[in-house]
């Protein structure tokens, strides 16, 4: 059939499934958007382009499907850059379509345009730059084939103007023929019987699980693994929700704000076997100090990531859905009683630390992160933010879903939360998703609350509000003399904002308040803010100060009857 490139491109796009996209009109893509209303996809029109790319990032985090985002060229595709760099850190599947100029004045400074393939080069998994529409079916099926098979992670696609209007006779390829892109397909037998044989000879194995065991969906068989062998589990942030939080194996988080019992456990741990990490250094620390008595087996899909960071003694190149049913029937139960007792002494002095443990009238973040956790009996998805808000939802929110934990790992992005809960509310309509986010980040993003009235999108989004850039003024409190120089912080009275966009709005100061606001939010069919005024100079504990392993915290102090800190 004879189609127009601009045609061809959403023809393609149902062909792979798409049937939602997130984006922002402007001149190079008015040929797009011309051809969109004949097809049945679902356009998000978001309020910024990195919104856009956050978006479809959380579609695809919450879905396991590729996301999709689009944007004009210049601006609107140079806005897209840190949504993708934030994708292409956490091996997110998203392709982003992006207009440029007619390809006649390519290389001219036309108005709005910019070298978009060479700026994403170091932040895409691959890019395209199409001048001729008769490529473009063959260049969506690459895209999508390379976004999410191997080690996930963003591709772009910029389309020049004069190809978005050019005719051609359609076809899209069964397969795709790419000769330098090559997956990993080597036989790991050996190294899988040597991991097996070093796991059955540890007295003090830790598994650490990655964002790789959520990606690659082996959920069950970490789960298999680590009760066939009696092995307890530490994960990374991106690894939360790989094993259920409940799960008398499950240690939670290591690394800089890591659980402490899972830190100590690293540190005294014979053997670690990595599934799907790539040892990044807000978990291992120092590399040289991590795990220093144990050795380590790296499984991991993607061969640059074996021995970057940390070394490993033994190196298994594979999918985990292909490694680890060949791991486990080799592996031996063993008792490790007096291992795992260990570790439950270190969790018993976690828990004496833990702030829930004591008294307190004021209203403290871990004490709402924990109240919508039984408001929500740990079904919902969260999405969080980056700063401290990110780390009190990993530490007090109890995951037990998959997918269940939406946040920026690598890139730490401010701004991520709510674009990302909004793709992935989009992806998953009848799940309750929940914002957390800080007063900072939320205010970078503040605008797309538009889009959330627009699509009549039923978001809970909870503020924890404490007048700073939290984590900035906490590294500045221990590390820099408390001198909280650019780290006040003054926003508007965020209820209101969001009764201006006709979202609903309450504004909760006291801890008596708390429940009655989640409740009311939990039970809402629409979306809901809370704007959570917390203390202002809480801080996430433990704390590892940069350049210390990790097993060296910095602890909660003990508080004494009179309420001082010992």
């Amino acid at each position: 059939m004879r189609l127009t490139g601009a045609q061809a491109v959403w023809e393609s796009l149902v062909r792979e499934g798409v049937e939602t996209i997130f984006g922002v009109p402007g001149g190079a893509v008015l040929p797009l958007y011309h051809a969109l209303a004949d097809y049945p996809i679902h356009h998000v029109l978001v309020r910024h382009e990195q919104a856009a790319a956050h978006a479809a990032d959380g579609y695809a985090r919450a879905t396991g499907k590729v996301g999709v985002c689009i944007a004009t060229s210049g601006p609107g595709a140079t806005n897209l850059v840190t949504g993708l760099a934030t994708a292409y850190m956490d091996s997110s599947p998203v392709v982003a379509f992006t207009g440029q100029v007619p390809s006649p004045v390519i290389g001219t400074d036309a108005f709005q345009e910019v070298h978009v393939t060479g700026i994403t080069l170091p932040i895409t998994k691959h890019n395209y730059l199409v001048t001729h529409a008769q490529e473009l079916p063959t260049v969506i099926k690459e895209a999508f084939y390379i976004a999410r098979t191997g080690r996930p992670g963003p591709v772009l696609i910029d389309i020049s103007k004069d190809a978005q209007i050019a005719e051609i006779e359609y076809a899209y390829p069964d397969e795709v023929h790419l000769p330098g892109y090559r997956l990993p397909q080597g036989d790991f037998s050996s190294q899988v019987q040597e991991a097996a044989q070093m796991l059955n000879e540890a007295r003090r194995p830790v598994i650490i699980a990655g964002h790789g065991v959520i990606l690659s969906g082996t959920e069950d068989q970490l789960v298999e693994l680590a009760e066939k062998g009696h092995i307890p589990v530490v994960a990374t942030l991106l690894g939360i929700g790989a094993m259920p939080d409940e799960h008398p194996l499950c240690l939670g988080m290591g690394g800089m704000h890591g659980q402490g019992h899972a830190n100590m456990a690293l540190a005294e741990a014979d053997l670690v076997l990595s599934l799907g990490s790539r040892f990044d250094d807000r978990f291992t620390g120092p590399p040289h100090t991590f795990a220093p008595l144990a050795r380590i087996i790296h499984v991991d899909v993607d061969p640059a990531e074996i021995g970057k960071n940390v070394p490993a003694d033994l190196a298994v190149i594979g999918d985990l859905k292909d490694v680890l049913p060949a791991l486990t029937p080799l592996v031996e139960a063993r008792d490790r009683s007096a291992w795992l007792a260990r570790i439950r002494e270190w969790r018993e002095e976690s828990a004496q630390l833990d702030i829930l443990a004591q008294e307190t009238d004021d209203l403290i973040p871990q004490y709402v992160v924990r109240q919508i956790w039984h408001a929500t009996q740990g079904n919902a998805i969260m999405v969080s933010d980056v700063g401290q808000n990110q780390m009190w939802e990993a530490q007090y929110y109890v995951h037990r879903r998959r997918r269940g934990l939406i946040s920026s790992g690598g890139l730490g992005t401010m701004g991520f939360a709510l674009p990302a809960a909004i793709g992935a509310q989009m992806g998953l309509r009848d799940e309750q998703v929940w914002v957390i986010a800080g007063d900072g980040g939320f205010q970078m993003t503040i605008q797309e609350l538009a889009t959330i009235a627009q699509e009549q999108i039923p978001l809970k989004i909870a503020i924890l509000n404490n007048g700073y850039l939290g984590m900035v003024r906490q590294w500045q409190e221990f590390f820099f003399e408390r001198r909280y120089s650019g780290s006040r912080l003054s926003g508007p009275d965020f209820a209101q904002v969001a009764r201006a966009y006709g979202i609903p709005g309450l504004t909760i100061r006291e801890k008596s308040e708390v429940v009655p606001a989640i409740t009311q939010a939990v039970t809402s069919d629409g979306p809901m803010l809370l704007d959570f005024h917390i203390v202002p100079e809480e801080n996430v504990y433990p704390m590892v100060a940069p350049g210390s392993a990790i097993y060296n915290m910095i602890r909660r102090p003990k508080t004494v009857q009179n309420g001082e800190e010992e």
